[in-house]
């Protein structure tokens, strides 16, 4: 049996995968491969809950897709012109056949069926592997929406082996991928 082309990283809302999602693009980067989508930098401000920046995996160019609301604002409000605009630019990326999609959050509005969830559809319709932030929140509209085409991860080793069989394709390739014995 194969092994299933997406990848959810499942995570509660207290503990985000940044972590190990920034490692897996390190890793890929460090072995040439070509990604496309975006991880979080969270704002090293304080009181400023909402001013997070997305890389563009493909580009390197950072933005954000919230609206500023100030200082200690109580919640995030989307922008949906800058969503539109990063949707864009990782649908451009898939045109340059990448090694993987990796996207930080399958959020709610991705839950309700908008966001980014089409360009999951499209790499996985093109055979593009893609890892994806599920929060727990959201994992029973992921398993709606991915069904029987994901694993679901829940720490760095999960991602490690999934990498493995999923992404790398040469026996040098999966040796390369996978860190080195102690």
């Amino acid at each position: 049996m194969s092994c299933p082309i997406l990848a959810a990283l499942v995570y509660n809302e207290q503990a985000y995968p940044d972590d190990i999602l920034k490692e897996v693009v390190d890793r890929c980067r460090a072995r040439g491969f070509r990604l496309a989508g975006v991880v979080q930098h969270r704002s090293r401000e304080a009181g400023h809950r909402c001013d997070m920046l997305l890389e563009d995996l493909a580009t390197g160019q950072q933005s954000s897709i919230f609206a500023g609301r100030g200082r200690g604002a109580k919640g995030c409000q989307l922008d949906q012109d800058a969503m539109l605009q990063v949707v864009s630019q990782i649908e451009q990326a898939l045109k340059g056949n990448p090694k993987l999609l990796i996207l930080n959050k399958f959020g709610k509005v991705e839950a309700e069926g908008a966001g980014m969830r089409d360009l999951i559809a499209k790499a996985a319709w093109m055979g593009i592997p893609a890892i994806v932030g599920v929060p727990v929140c959201n994992l029973h509209a992921w398993r709606e929406f991915a069904g029987e085409l994901s694993a679901e991860l829940h720490d760095s080793r999960d991602v490690e082996g999934w990498l493995v069989r999923t992404v790398s394709g040469t026996p040098l390739e999966k040796a390369a991928m996978m860190d080195p014995p102690p």
